[in-house]
């Protein structure tokens, strides 16, 4: 058995596409939903307030995209590194029985990674073909082009966070402490971007890309971001094949 065929089995066998899947399509449906009925529920429930009047402005078809986004990119991700943490970290004896029937230490990772980001970035095309579809449905059209360019720029967030653990899980002692050191690397992305002058060139406002898109946002406002993202992913790459290539079994 070859090691792609192993990481296919793996994602499909251990039921990993299912958590993957289920995120994602959960709130491909659930957002367009909220977004399209939230403002009834709450003049409903200000309605029973006495002297209370709740007025907000019709749901646009940006809401729809971007309840879906702004859940989607946090459980989501979370699921994605979970699972890439749990196929790049490997035990003692796998990675002998591994290492024994596979040439180079790039054979090894290349189908781990290809196979955990083919995997995320279906159940993350699945979760938005709901959402677009709903949205469209529920609220109203969305601008094509930039719906196109935000799962661009989705799927490119998703190379770089799965490139951020496999160089992680070089060095981490085991997959929780991968899970963890990636999820804390993540999250310190975001405050890089309080500096001034910083958020346009982190990676992870990437992730959100698309749900901005969906609005008025500039298309090019994300380029930077993408640059130094597939930058990054590349480095991630080289630090994982390196630091796999000369860790102890």
């Amino acid at each position: 058995m070859n090691v792609w065929k192993l990481e296919w089995l793996r994602v499909l066998r251990t039921k990993r596409w299912i958590a993957l899947f289920g995120v994602y399509l959960f709130f491909g449906f659930l957002g367009p939903i909220t977004a399209r009925y939230l403002n009834e529920i709450l003049a409903r429930a200000a309605a029973q307030q006495q002297g209370f009047v709740f007025d907000a402005p019709p749901p646009t078809p940006h809401d729809g995209i971007a309840q879906y986004v702004s859940n989607a990119g946090q459980l989501g991700i979370l699921v994605v590194v979970v699972v890439a943490a749990g196929a790049f970290f490997m035990n003692p004896e796998i990675a002998t029985f591994l290492r024994t029937r596979t040439e180079g230490t790039v054979r090894l990772l290349l189908p781990k990674y290809v196979v955990a980001v083919g995997a995320a970035a279906a159940a993350f095309l699945a979760g938005t073909a709901a959402a677009w579809y709903e949205t469209v449905v529920l609220i109203g059209s969305l601008p094509t082009a930039n719906m196109i360019l935000g799962i661009g720029y989705g799927i490119l967030s998703l190379l770089f966070v799965v490139a951020l653990v496999a160089a992680v899980s070089a060095r981490a002692k085991s997959t929780l402490a991968t899970v963890l050191v990636s999820i804390v690397a993540l999250l310190l992305l975001p405050l890089l971007g309080l500096i001034k002058g910083v958020s346009p060139w982190l990676p992870s406002s990437l992730i959100t890309a698309l749900g901005s898109l969906a609005g008025d946002a500039d298309a090019g406002g994300f380029v930077k971001a993408a640059v130094v993202s597939a930058v990054t992913t590349g480095v991630f790459l080289v630090l994982a094949v390196r630091g796999h290539s000369t860790r102890e079994v």
